[in-house]
């Protein structure tokens, strides 16, 4: 099957729903007011993408509100931190974007110990920060118990890559590369790293600066690729032989998976709107002929909710039981996107202000969220710590 040009969205079977969302991480280090919610976000339900609920209609509704409290800081003196990953112990693995350094944070908040080893060296001597562009991404294998392999994205002299390591403890073997020659530039390099429920690795790239890539079938830039551990690509992607999964994005930053299998991301618009996408195989988000909603009727995938560029910024996300959560840089607050048994709910701000740019959002191991802050990447303005590792606590409001 060959991929044409736009607009364009695969006649395949659905074997995952994603989100994507589109915010440029451009200007603003500092937030501007924050208006209400209900004035600045906007959520829709993805009726032309699914046909069937995800889950059962009598389930009970979403939660509407939430609280949420910082119960703990994990670690501070982080610099420009990116990447964010829970190890089996607890511990969290935080790669630096400038520094080019993974470090391994104890979850009982002693300090840091930077990663050392081959691996190590390698991402030191060899990842080129640049902008937006470093040691971005990381994710561990499913399979880590047995086969310690960790992932990361970096950006190298001939492009973005993923490699493959072994952690033992704290030091790092040999890469491999897995995924090479991505397009690069100072902005929009994506970089997020996940395993879907599907074991696959799925990866996040950006237009580098060049929108019509995102256009491009033979270009890996401006997608959502799919892999597997060893780098091959997986029978069912939308086209045989090729890494792609989904197209038409300006730079995806955050992937996350609901229970029942939908598949979300966050995205950074350009001038008008950040968007949160229901992400299908092949399915085609727009960039850059369309920014947020309106494309449905070229064939493009609408966004399930949106926001104004100065209220978000949206990177890493995370998905609950209850909600999507995306880290918000420029907007430099943490949104929550109810999620619904068709569709989600109205988004909802926490901490708005409160501490500066968030870069990346997990559920960690106890059903808390952990929360990087980003105040020291170039764009903030740090504040006595920065960045921090935040231990975020979420309930229903009362």
């Amino acid at each position: 099957m060959t991929l044409g040009r736009r607009p364009l969205v695969l006649a395949t079977a659905v074997a995952v729903c994603l989100l994507a969302a589109c915010s440029d991480d451009d200007g603003g280090s500092a937030a501007p007011s924050a208006p209400a919610a209900s004035a600045t976000a906007t959520a829709t339900e993805p009726e032309d993408i699914t046909t069937e609920p995800a889950v059962p209609t009598d389930d009970p509704p979403p939660v509407p509100v939430v609280t949420a409290t910082v119960t703990g800081v994990t670690a501070t003196g982080l610099a420009a931190p990116w990447g964010l990953a829970q190890l089996p112990d607890g511990d969290w693995l935080v790669t630096q974007r400038d520094d080019r350094t993974m470090l391994v944070v104890p979850a009982d908040g002693s300090a840091p110990t930077t990663v050392t080893g081959a691996g190590a060296d390698d991402l030191a001597d060899r990842t080129i920060s640049d902008g937006e562009a470093g040691l971005l991404g990381v994710a561990l294998s499913p399979t880590f118990a047995e086969d310690s392999h960790v992932f990361v994205y970096r950006r190298a002299e001939s492009g973005n890559e993923v490699l493959r390591g072994e952690l033992d403890g704290t030091t790092l073997g040999p890469l491999t590369t897995l995924v090479s020659e991505i397009p690069a530039a100072g902005n929009h390099n994506g970089g997020r790293l996940a395993f879907g429920p599907d074991g696959y690795l799925y990866i996040t790239t950006g237009d580098a600066g060049d929108s019509d890539l995102s256009q491009d079938p033979d270009s890996l830039a401006g997608k959502i690729l799919r892999i597997t551990a060893d780098g091959d690509v997986p029978a069912g992607n939308p086209v045989p032989g090729s890494p792609l999964w989904s197209l038409g994005h300006r730079n995806v930053q955050g992937l996350g998976w609901a229970a029942d299998g939908r598949m979300f991301a966050s995205e950074f618009g350009q001038q008008t709107v950040d968007e949160l996408n229901l992400i299908v195989a092949g399915g085609n988000y727009g960039w850059p002929d369309v920014e947020g909603a309106g494309g449905a009727d070229d064939g493009f995938i609408d966004p399930l909710a949106t926001w104004p560029t100065s209220d978000a910024s949206p990177s890493g996300l995370a998905v609950t039981d209850e909600g999507v959560y995306l880290a918000g840089l420029r907007g430099e607050r943490l949104w929550r996107v109810p999620l619904a048994a068709r569709g989600v709910g109205e988004p909802q701000e926490l901490f708005t202000g409160e501490h500066g740019r968030l870069r990346a959002v997990a559920v960690a191991q106890d059903g808390s969220l952990a929360v990087l802050t980003n105040n020291t990447d170039g764009r903030g303005a740090p504040r006595p710590g920065d960045d921090h590792l935040l231990t975020v606590t979420v309930s229903p409001a009362s």
